[in-house]
């Protein structure tokens, strides 16, 4: 566990309690002293929320290699590469079809339940993966030491030049409010090139 996502559980367990110490100042019709600490809770999620908005902000996108892991605790995902399915939607655009080696590092059985994949294309442009064509997912659950391999499918319009795959959890997890965390309010994501 890292310490920006040590800081949020504290942060969080320091709210609850302050939450219940405002309720019982309520209750005991102390509102001058509930305001006060409900001022306090604001006043420090306020720095924090300013904290994690600007580290967002000013952090460069990184960009990593082909062939370089990002692991999630014992979880590793591995961009390969990525090809163009020939024949395929030729009047529509192409598929492009992305290689990830998935490796788990612990001593049991995992997966990495909520993990999705978009391309980006040179323009800025997000591409979602076209269900059904993935055959094996990257929630796949993976022995301990194993290794799978997801191959995620991408439908590109006429002259959309790929630029790089990124993973995420979605925006409805912890990381959203973790400092530093490729999901993150506003950080960009962590793109793996396709090719080297």
């Amino acid at each position: 566990m890292r310490i920006t996502e040590i800081l949020l559980l504290l942060l969080a367990g320091w709210t609850a309690v302050g939450a219940v110490g405002v309720t019982a100042s309520f209750v005991q019709k102390e509102r001058r002293k509930a305001f006060k600490n409900l001022g306090w809770i604001v006043g420090i999620w306020a720095v924090y929320l300013a904290i994690l908005l600007g580290t967002s902000l000013l952090q460069p996108q990184r960009i990593v290699k082909t062939g370089t892991p990002q692991c999630y605790d014992d979880m590793c995902f591995t961009v390969m590469g990525a090809d163009e399915m020939p024949g395929y939607l030729m009047h529509e655009g192409s598929l492009v079809r992305v290689r990830i080696s998935i490796t788990n590092r612990g001593k049991k059985a995992k997966r990495e339940s909520s993990l999705r994949s978009y391309l980006l294309d040179q323009q800025g442009r997000k591409w979602t993966e076209v269900p059904g064509l993935t055959g094996v997912s990257l929630n796949t659950r993976v022995p301990p030491g194993g290794t799978a391999t997801s191959e995620p499918v991408f439908k590109l319009p006429h002259g959309a030049i790929p630029q790089g795959l990124a993973l995420t959890h979605g925006r409805l997890q912890p990381g959203l409010l973790v400092i530093g965390d490729p999901d993150s309010i506003l950080h960009r994501p962590t793109l793996a090139r396709l090719n080297p």
